[in-house]
């Protein structure tokens, strides 16, 4: 059971599925559903902090290096057609409501570098980022409990 959660864990602060596939991951390996959520909520929530560290000090330190800058304004464009005219004219609702959307490329991780492109504070951003994953583990959590247990009917 400890390596079902360990991989929970993983998974869910993994920028390859986030909670979204953690949860579920872990409900459907026999984790108690409700020891599932909170794994994957914890490292989701974790996301934030960690990547908005990294990202200030990757940029400060590796900015003049052509390659990193290159595929770092990739990055920034993509983040600002996603979700740029949601996030300059909601502010913290729009951030919200873009994290909580259980979708591909919706989650911490893209919502993270939003605030950090368009300079958000970070306070806000990560209550914006924060309320959203829950939600979205929320969704995910019940979803994956409510697939499972009908799956079980049949």
């Amino acid at each position: 059971m400890i390596i079902e959660l360990i991989h929970t864990f993983l998974i869910s602060i993994s920028p390859f599925g986030e909670a979204r596939v953690g949860i579920p991951f872990g409900i459907i390996q026999g984790v108690h559903p409700l020891l599932a959520f909170s794994v994957g909520l914890i490292a989701n929530l974790l996301v934030f902090p960690i990547f908005i560290f990294l990202l200030n000090r990757f940029n400060k330190n590796l900015w003049r290096f052509h390659l990193y800058r290159k595929h770092s304004l990739k990055l920034a464009r993509r983040s600002k057609k996603l979700l740029g005219h949601k996030v300059k004219k909601y502010g913290f609702w729009g951030l919200m409501i873009f994290v909580m959307i259980p979708l591909p490329v919706t989650g911490a991780y893209m919502g993270t570098i939003a605030a950090y492109i368009f300079r958000l504070k970070p306070g806000r951003a990560l209550a914006a980022v924060s309320l959203g994953v829950l939600i979205s583990c929320s969704l995910v959590a019940a979803g994956a409990y409510l697939g499972k247990k009908g799956i079980e009917l049949i």
